[in-house]
Protein backbone atom coordinates (compact mmCIF):
# COMPACT_ATOMS: atom_id res chain seq x y z
CA UNK A 1 0.00 0.00 0.00
CA UNK A 2 1.27 3.43 -0.97
CA UNK A 3 1.07 5.12 2.78
CA UNK A 4 0.57 8.78 0.77
CA UNK A 5 -2.87 7.56 -0.57
CA UNK A 6 -3.96 5.80 2.55
CA UNK A 7 -5.98 9.20 3.78
CA UNK A 8 -7.34 9.78 0.37
CA UNK A 9 -8.69 5.88 0.36
CA UNK A 10 -9.94 6.70 3.69
CA UNK A 11 -12.09 9.84 2.91
CA UNK A 12 -13.45 8.13 -0.48
CA UNK A 13 -14.55 5.07 2.07
CA UNK A 14 -15.97 7.72 4.38
CA UNK A 15 -17.98 9.19 1.28
CA UNK A 16 -19.24 5.83 0.26
CA UNK A 17 -20.56 5.30 4.29
CA UNK A 18 -22.31 8.76 3.80
CA UNK A 19 -23.86 8.04 0.53
CA UNK A 20 -24.95 4.34 1.86
CA UNK A 21 -27.01 6.29 4.90
CA UNK A 22 -28.27 8.56 1.28
CA UNK A 23 -29.24 5.57 -0.20
CA UNK A 24 -31.16 4.01 2.90
CA UNK A 25 -32.72 7.52 3.94
CA UNK A 26 -34.10 8.23 0.38
CA UNK A 27 -35.75 4.47 0.77
CA UNK A 28 -37.79 5.78 4.09
CA UNK A 29 -38.45 8.98 2.27
CA UNK A 30 -40.16 6.64 -0.78
CA UNK A 31 -41.44 4.51 2.04
CA UNK A 32 -43.46 7.33 3.90
CA UNK A 33 -44.60 9.20 0.58
CA UNK A 34 -42.09 12.22 1.96
CA UNK A 35 -40.32 12.58 -1.27
CA UNK A 36 -43.26 15.07 -2.59
CA UNK A 37 -43.36 17.34 0.54
CA UNK A 38 -41.21 19.62 -0.57
CA UNK A 39 -42.03 21.43 -3.45
CA UNK A 40 -39.27 24.14 -4.56
CA UNK A 41 -35.63 23.32 -5.34
CA UNK A 42 -33.28 25.68 -3.29
CA UNK A 43 -29.50 23.92 -3.35
CA UNK A 44 -28.67 26.81 -1.07
CA UNK A 45 -31.78 28.26 0.81
CA UNK A 46 -33.10 25.24 1.54
CA UNK A 47 -30.32 23.97 3.95
CA UNK A 48 -32.20 26.04 6.50
CA UNK A 49 -34.50 24.41 7.99
CA UNK A 50 -37.85 26.10 9.18
CA UNK A 51 -38.05 27.42 12.89
CA UNK A 52 -41.04 29.68 13.53
CA UNK A 53 -44.28 28.67 13.00
CA UNK A 54 -45.28 31.31 9.97
CA UNK A 55 -42.40 29.09 8.56
CA UNK A 56 -44.22 26.18 8.39
CA UNK A 57 -47.34 27.76 7.65
CA UNK A 58 -45.94 28.87 4.44
CA UNK A 59 -44.37 25.75 3.53
CA UNK A 60 -47.47 23.63 4.19
CA UNK A 61 -49.34 26.37 2.06
CA UNK A 62 -47.10 25.46 -0.85
CA UNK A 63 -47.49 21.46 -0.28
CA UNK A 64 -51.85 22.30 -0.48
CA UNK A 65 -51.03 23.09 -4.37
CA UNK A 66 -49.36 20.00 -4.96
CA UNK A 67 -51.09 16.69 -6.51
CA UNK A 68 -50.11 14.89 -3.39
CA UNK A 69 -52.29 16.93 -1.21
CA UNK A 70 -55.12 17.15 -3.19
CA UNK A 71 -55.57 13.59 -4.55
CA UNK A 72 -53.91 11.52 -0.95
CA UNK A 73 -53.52 14.00 2.00
CA UNK A 74 -56.25 16.65 1.35
CA UNK A 75 -56.68 18.39 5.20
CA UNK A 76 -53.59 17.75 6.37
CA UNK A 77 -52.36 19.50 9.76
CA UNK A 78 -49.09 21.23 10.41
CA UNK A 79 -48.23 18.49 12.88
CA UNK A 80 -49.10 15.85 10.18
CA UNK A 81 -47.20 17.54 7.63
CA UNK A 82 -44.13 17.99 9.87
CA UNK A 83 -43.69 14.13 10.04
CA UNK A 84 -43.34 13.86 6.31
CA UNK A 85 -41.38 17.26 6.14
CA UNK A 86 -38.54 15.73 8.24
CA UNK A 87 -37.77 12.90 5.97
CA UNK A 88 -37.46 14.85 2.72
CA UNK A 89 -35.44 17.29 4.14
CA UNK A 90 -32.95 15.42 5.90
CA UNK A 91 -33.08 13.18 2.42
CA UNK A 92 -32.06 16.83 0.88
CA UNK A 93 -29.52 17.78 3.65
CA UNK A 94 -28.09 14.18 3.32
CA UNK A 95 -27.28 15.00 0.09
CA UNK A 96 -25.55 18.34 0.37
CA UNK A 97 -23.56 17.09 3.40
CA UNK A 98 -21.94 14.61 0.90
CA UNK A 99 -21.21 17.51 -1.23
CA UNK A 100 -19.19 19.50 1.22
CA UNK A 101 -17.93 15.76 2.24
CA UNK A 102 -16.31 15.58 -0.84
CA UNK A 103 -15.44 18.63 -2.11
CA UNK A 104 -13.56 19.76 1.09
CA UNK A 105 -10.89 17.13 1.50
CA UNK A 106 -10.85 17.08 -2.69
CA UNK A 107 -9.51 20.75 -2.28
CA UNK A 108 -7.18 19.97 0.36
CA UNK A 109 -5.33 17.17 -0.93
CA UNK A 110 -5.54 18.62 -4.52
CA UNK A 111 -3.75 22.25 -2.77
CA UNK A 112 -1.09 19.15 -0.76
CA UNK A 113 -0.41 18.05 -4.10
CA UNK A 114 -1.22 14.62 -3.30
CA UNK A 115 -3.66 13.72 -5.95
CA UNK A 116 -1.62 12.78 -9.30
CA UNK A 117 -3.65 13.52 -12.58
CA UNK A 118 -5.41 10.33 -13.45
CA UNK A 119 -6.47 10.07 -9.88
CA UNK A 120 -7.59 13.64 -9.86
CA UNK A 121 -9.50 12.87 -13.04
CA UNK A 122 -11.27 10.15 -11.53
CA UNK A 123 -12.27 12.03 -8.86
CA UNK A 124 -13.40 15.20 -10.78
CA UNK A 125 -15.40 12.61 -12.49
CA UNK A 126 -17.13 11.26 -9.23
CA UNK A 127 -17.67 14.81 -8.65
CA UNK A 128 -19.55 15.42 -11.67
CA UNK A 129 -22.08 12.43 -10.90
CA UNK A 130 -22.67 13.75 -7.41
CA UNK A 131 -23.76 17.23 -9.44
CA UNK A 132 -25.97 15.27 -11.80
CA UNK A 133 -27.03 13.22 -8.88
CA UNK A 134 -28.70 16.34 -7.31
CA UNK A 135 -30.48 17.35 -10.13
CA UNK A 136 -31.97 13.85 -11.02
CA UNK A 137 -33.24 13.84 -7.79
CA UNK A 138 -35.34 17.11 -8.33
CA UNK A 139 -35.84 15.90 -11.79
CA UNK A 140 -37.31 13.47 -10.12
CA UNK A 141 -39.66 15.03 -7.52
CA UNK A 142 -40.76 16.99 -10.60
CA UNK A 143 -42.38 14.05 -11.93
CA UNK A 144 -44.88 13.82 -9.24
CA UNK A 145 -45.68 17.56 -8.71
CA UNK A 146 -47.67 18.06 -12.10
CA UNK A 147 -51.25 15.80 -12.12
CA UNK A 148 -49.79 12.22 -10.57
CA UNK A 149 -48.87 12.35 -7.17
CA UNK A 150 -46.23 9.44 -7.53
CA UNK A 151 -43.09 10.09 -8.88
CA UNK A 152 -41.85 8.61 -12.56
CA UNK A 153 -40.78 4.75 -11.90
CA UNK A 154 -38.12 5.67 -14.27
CA UNK A 155 -36.67 8.63 -12.76
CA UNK A 156 -36.98 7.01 -9.75
CA UNK A 157 -34.63 4.08 -11.06
CA UNK A 158 -32.27 6.24 -12.99
CA UNK A 159 -31.73 8.12 -9.84
CA UNK A 160 -31.06 5.14 -7.37
CA UNK A 161 -28.83 3.48 -10.35
CA UNK A 162 -26.92 6.74 -10.34
CA UNK A 163 -26.51 6.56 -6.67
CA UNK A 164 -25.28 3.02 -7.24
CA UNK A 165 -22.97 4.07 -9.95
CA UNK A 166 -21.28 7.06 -8.02
CA UNK A 167 -20.87 5.10 -4.24
CA UNK A 168 -19.12 1.71 -6.41
CA UNK A 169 -16.85 4.73 -8.70
CA UNK A 170 -15.29 5.69 -5.26
CA UNK A 171 -15.07 2.33 -3.16
CA UNK A 172 -13.51 1.17 -6.82
CA UNK A 173 -10.87 3.63 -6.55
CA UNK A 174 -10.70 3.23 -2.78
CA UNK A 175 -9.76 -0.47 -3.12
CA UNK A 176 -7.55 0.50 -5.60
CA UNK A 177 -5.57 3.18 -3.10
CA UNK A 178 -5.56 0.48 -0.94
CA UNK A 179 -4.03 -2.31 -2.64
CA UNK A 180 -0.54 -3.65 -1.74
CA UNK A 181 2.30 -2.57 -4.16
CA UNK A 182 2.92 -6.39 -4.85
CA UNK A 183 1.46 -8.64 -6.17
CA UNK A 184 0.92 -12.52 -5.76
CA UNK A 185 2.13 -14.43 -8.41
CA UNK A 186 0.06 -17.47 -9.14
CA UNK A 187 2.09 -20.77 -9.21
CA UNK A 188 1.30 -22.17 -12.49
CA UNK A 189 -1.07 -21.89 -15.73
CA UNK A 190 -4.05 -23.74 -14.09
CA UNK A 191 -4.10 -21.77 -11.03
CA UNK A 192 -4.02 -18.38 -13.59
CA UNK A 193 -7.20 -19.84 -15.43
CA UNK A 194 -9.11 -20.87 -12.80
CA UNK A 195 -8.36 -17.10 -11.02
CA UNK A 196 -9.22 -15.29 -14.75
CA UNK A 197 -12.20 -17.48 -14.61
CA UNK A 198 -13.45 -16.49 -11.29
CA UNK A 199 -12.75 -13.04 -12.13
CA UNK A 200 -14.67 -12.97 -14.87
CA UNK A 201 -17.57 -14.74 -13.15
CA UNK A 202 -17.68 -11.93 -10.68
CA UNK A 203 -17.74 -9.18 -13.05
CA UNK A 204 -20.89 -11.04 -14.50
CA UNK A 205 -22.02 -11.28 -11.35
CA UNK A 206 -21.76 -7.42 -9.76
CA UNK A 207 -23.84 -6.42 -13.27
CA UNK A 208 -26.19 -8.87 -12.50
CA UNK A 209 -26.53 -7.17 -8.68
CA UNK A 210 -26.99 -4.05 -10.40
CA UNK A 211 -29.62 -4.79 -12.81
CA UNK A 212 -31.15 -6.79 -9.69
CA UNK A 213 -31.07 -3.16 -8.55
CA UNK A 214 -32.83 -1.39 -11.03
CA UNK A 215 -35.38 -3.74 -10.83
CA UNK A 216 -35.98 -3.39 -7.64
CA UNK A 217 -36.55 0.46 -8.62
CA UNK A 218 -38.85 -0.21 -10.90
CA UNK A 219 -40.61 -2.71 -7.93
CA UNK A 220 -40.82 0.13 -5.84
CA UNK A 221 -41.38 2.71 -8.35
CA UNK A 222 -45.21 1.10 -9.03
CA UNK A 223 -45.38 -0.35 -5.68
CA UNK A 224 -45.08 -3.95 -6.60
CA UNK A 225 -44.09 -5.15 -3.67
CA UNK A 226 -47.70 -5.21 -2.68
CA UNK A 227 -48.97 -7.20 -4.99
CA UNK A 228 -48.46 -11.49 -4.59
CA UNK A 229 -46.73 -11.51 -1.32
CA UNK A 230 -46.88 -15.57 -1.38
CA UNK A 231 -43.70 -17.28 -1.94
CA UNK A 232 -41.68 -19.20 -3.49
CA UNK A 233 -44.80 -19.43 -5.43
CA UNK A 234 -46.59 -15.67 -6.88
CA UNK A 235 -50.70 -16.64 -5.57
CA UNK A 236 -50.30 -20.20 -6.22
CA UNK A 237 -48.45 -19.38 -9.88
CA UNK A 238 -44.83 -20.13 -10.66
CA UNK A 239 -45.48 -17.88 -13.89
CA UNK A 240 -48.32 -15.45 -13.41
CA UNK A 241 -51.22 -15.43 -16.05
CA UNK A 242 -51.18 -11.90 -16.52
CA UNK A 243 -46.89 -11.13 -17.32
CA UNK A 244 -48.31 -9.39 -21.01
CA UNK A 245 -51.38 -7.77 -20.51
CA UNK A 246 -50.06 -4.23 -21.58
CA UNK A 247 -49.49 -2.98 -25.08
CA UNK A 248 -47.14 -2.85 -26.86
CA UNK A 249 -45.58 -5.90 -25.08
CA UNK A 250 -42.30 -3.90 -23.96
CA UNK A 251 -44.03 -1.68 -21.35
CA UNK A 252 -45.14 -4.88 -19.23
CA UNK A 253 -41.33 -4.80 -17.82
CA UNK A 254 -41.67 -1.63 -16.75
CA UNK A 255 -45.56 -0.68 -15.80
CA UNK A 256 -47.05 -3.95 -15.36
CA UNK A 257 -47.01 -4.46 -11.78
CA UNK A 258 -46.67 -8.72 -12.41
CA UNK A 259 -44.12 -8.55 -15.05
CA UNK A 260 -41.95 -5.99 -12.82
CA UNK A 261 -41.92 -8.37 -9.81
CA UNK A 262 -41.26 -11.76 -11.70
CA UNK A 263 -38.51 -9.96 -13.26
CA UNK A 264 -37.28 -8.79 -9.70
CA UNK A 265 -37.70 -12.44 -8.08
CA UNK A 266 -35.97 -14.57 -11.67
CA UNK A 267 -33.44 -12.34 -10.68
CA UNK A 268 -32.90 -13.22 -7.34
CA UNK A 269 -33.26 -16.88 -8.20
CA UNK A 270 -30.44 -16.50 -11.00
CA UNK A 271 -28.40 -15.29 -8.02
CA UNK A 272 -29.58 -17.52 -5.28
CA UNK A 273 -28.20 -20.01 -7.29
CA UNK A 274 -25.04 -18.75 -8.92
CA UNK A 275 -22.99 -16.88 -6.08
CA UNK A 276 -22.70 -20.15 -4.19
CA UNK A 277 -21.81 -22.08 -6.89
CA UNK A 278 -18.43 -18.55 -7.09
CA UNK A 279 -18.10 -19.26 -3.70
CA UNK A 280 -17.49 -23.02 -3.82
CA UNK A 281 -15.59 -22.72 -6.81
CA UNK A 282 -13.36 -20.16 -5.26
CA UNK A 283 -12.62 -21.58 -1.75
CA UNK A 284 -12.64 -25.04 -2.84
CA UNK A 285 -11.02 -25.46 -6.16
CA UNK A 286 -8.67 -22.58 -6.68
CA UNK A 287 -5.81 -21.29 -4.73
CA UNK A 288 -6.50 -17.55 -4.29
CA UNK A 289 -5.00 -15.31 -0.78
CA UNK A 290 -6.29 -15.03 2.09
CA UNK A 291 -8.24 -11.82 1.82
CA UNK A 292 -10.33 -12.68 -1.47
CA UNK A 293 -11.21 -15.74 0.40
CA UNK A 294 -12.24 -13.59 3.43
CA UNK A 295 -14.44 -11.17 0.64
CA UNK A 296 -15.45 -14.80 -1.25
CA UNK A 297 -17.11 -15.70 2.45
CA UNK A 298 -18.79 -12.31 3.19
CA UNK A 299 -20.45 -12.58 -0.67
CA UNK A 300 -22.28 -15.61 0.27
CA UNK A 301 -23.21 -14.47 3.56
CA UNK A 302 -24.45 -11.36 2.14
CA UNK A 303 -25.89 -12.88 -0.37
CA UNK A 304 -28.34 -15.02 2.16
CA UNK A 305 -29.03 -12.09 4.25
CA UNK A 306 -30.65 -10.22 1.53
CA UNK A 307 -32.28 -12.75 -0.33
CA UNK A 308 -33.57 -13.45 3.61
CA UNK A 309 -34.59 -9.93 3.91
CA UNK A 310 -36.22 -9.56 0.53
CA UNK A 311 -38.45 -12.84 0.95
CA UNK A 312 -39.08 -11.37 4.62
CA UNK A 313 -39.93 -7.89 2.74
CA UNK A 314 -42.47 -9.34 0.58
CA UNK A 315 -44.28 -11.50 2.89
CA UNK A 316 -44.74 -8.75 5.56
CA UNK A 317 -45.93 -6.89 3.17
CA UNK A 318 -43.23 -3.85 2.83
CA UNK A 319 -42.95 -2.92 6.03
CA UNK A 320 -40.51 -0.08 6.43
CA UNK A 321 -38.26 -1.01 8.72
CA UNK A 322 -37.87 -4.62 6.50
CA UNK A 323 -37.89 -2.66 3.35
CA UNK A 324 -35.30 0.04 4.29
CA UNK A 325 -32.75 -2.80 5.61
CA UNK A 326 -33.49 -4.73 2.30
CA UNK A 327 -32.61 -1.48 0.24
CA UNK A 328 -29.46 -1.24 2.69
CA UNK A 329 -28.55 -4.91 1.88
CA UNK A 330 -28.42 -4.11 -2.01
CA UNK A 331 -25.46 -2.05 -1.08
CA UNK A 332 -23.78 -4.15 1.25
CA UNK A 333 -24.00 -7.05 -1.15
CA UNK A 334 -23.35 -4.84 -4.83
CA UNK A 335 -19.83 -3.49 -2.74
CA UNK A 336 -19.19 -6.65 -1.68
CA UNK A 337 -19.04 -8.03 -5.21
CA UNK A 338 -17.06 -5.34 -6.04
CA UNK A 339 -14.65 -6.13 -3.66
CA UNK A 340 -14.50 -9.73 -4.50
CA UNK A 341 -14.13 -8.41 -8.32
CA UNK A 342 -11.25 -5.99 -7.50
CA UNK A 343 -9.15 -8.72 -5.39
CA UNK A 344 -9.51 -11.33 -8.02
CA UNK A 345 -8.75 -8.45 -11.00
CA UNK A 346 -5.28 -7.45 -8.79
CA UNK A 347 -4.42 -10.54 -7.55
CA UNK A 348 -3.46 -9.11 -4.02
CA UNK A 349 -4.61 -8.67 -0.92
CA UNK A 350 -6.70 -5.33 -0.12
CA UNK A 351 -6.15 -4.35 3.04
CA UNK A 352 -7.96 -2.34 5.65
CA UNK A 353 -11.58 -3.85 4.57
Amino acid sequence: MNSEKKPIAIWLLICCVFVFAMIVVGGVTRLTDSGLSIVEWQPLVGTIPPITQDDWDELLEKYRSSPQHEQVNKGMNVDEFKTIFWWEYFHRLLGRLIGLVFFIPFVYFLVKKKIDKPLGYKLIGIFILGGLQGFMGWYMVMSGLVDNPRVSQYRLTAHLGLAFIILSTMFWVALGLLSSSTTTTPSNNKTVDDINGLRHLAYGLSLLIFVMVLSGGFVAGIQAGLAYNTFPLMNGHIIPPDLFVLEPWYRNFFENITTVQFDHRLIAWIIALTIPLFWFKAIFTSNLPGTTRIACHLFLLMTVIQISLGIATLLHVVPIHLAAAHQGGAVLLFTTSLWVSHCLREDRQVVGM
